[in-house]
């Protein structure tokens, strides 16, 4: 049984300070809690074992609801991989550069339901036209502007710079107003826009956008 020192002039605060102390005080001491009772906002006052219990019921009831969210977030990331798996396999099945940047593109807009997308490669692109492709054929020289993304290993989320959306999306910049944009390894760079503020932004996870872009990038080494 925990013991208590009295002292002169004792205030409830060294009371709650004890009790913090000996969360097993009442058990010693059950006729206690039974006697106690709790202030509610509203309504009468309860027992310690009612307020306990609505105490835990509220917790509970926290607990369900974290978990329904997670349970969400785990079906939208199982969702969202099949769809990833997908454009890989579409990816491995194009013979030609052409049908492997079309079908990547449609990829994107048809299965992530992106709004405007933007593939620079850093090649010659003669044999493939599209209002969706930068031919970058000076590599990253050709986009100064962009010189410090570049240096960067990490895809960048959020709002960009009027003049990099402009150069990026042309008469269409207007329309993004958020954005995604990705390395392709040293074979150029990707850029998804949505009219969505919020659908690209700095604290968003990137490991999705990762994977599309290193499947792109092994599909077009196939063409050097």
């Amino acid at each position: 049984m925990p013991e208590m020192t009295l002292k002169a002039g004792l205030e409830a605060m060294d009371v709650a300070e004890y009790l913090r102390q000996h969360p097993q005080f009442l058990k010693d001491f059950p006729d206690l809690a039974q006697e106690l009772v709790i202030p509610r906002e509203r309504g009468p006052a309860a027992s310690l074992t009612a307020y306990q219990l609505e105490a835990l019921r509220a917790r509970n009831q926290e607990l369900n609801e974290r978990l329904a969210d997670l349970i969400g977030i785990a079906t939208d990331n199982e969702q969202l991989m099949v769809r990833v798996h997908s454009l890989t396999l579409s990816l491995l099945r194009a013979n030609t550069l052409a049908d492997t940047c079309r079908g990547f593109v449609a990829a994107l807009n048809e299965d992530f339901d992106t709004d405007l997308v933007c593939l620079g490669l850093f090649r010659d692109t003669a044999d493939l036209q599209a209002p969706w492709l930068l031919s970058l054929p000076q590599g990253k020289n050709a986009l100064p502007e962009f010189a410090e993304f570049f240096s960067r290993s990490e895809p960048l989320c959020g709002r960009l710079a009027q003049d990099k959306l402009d150069r990026l999306f042309g008469a269409r910049a207007s329309q993004v107003q958020s954005c995604a944009l990705l390395n392709i390894g040293e074979r150029g760079l990707l850029a998804i826009g949505s009219t969505d503020a919020n659908r690209f932004h700095p604290g968003i996870g990137t490991i999705f956008l990762k994977l599309i872009a290193q499947a792109l990038d092994a599909a077009l080494q196939r063409f050097d």
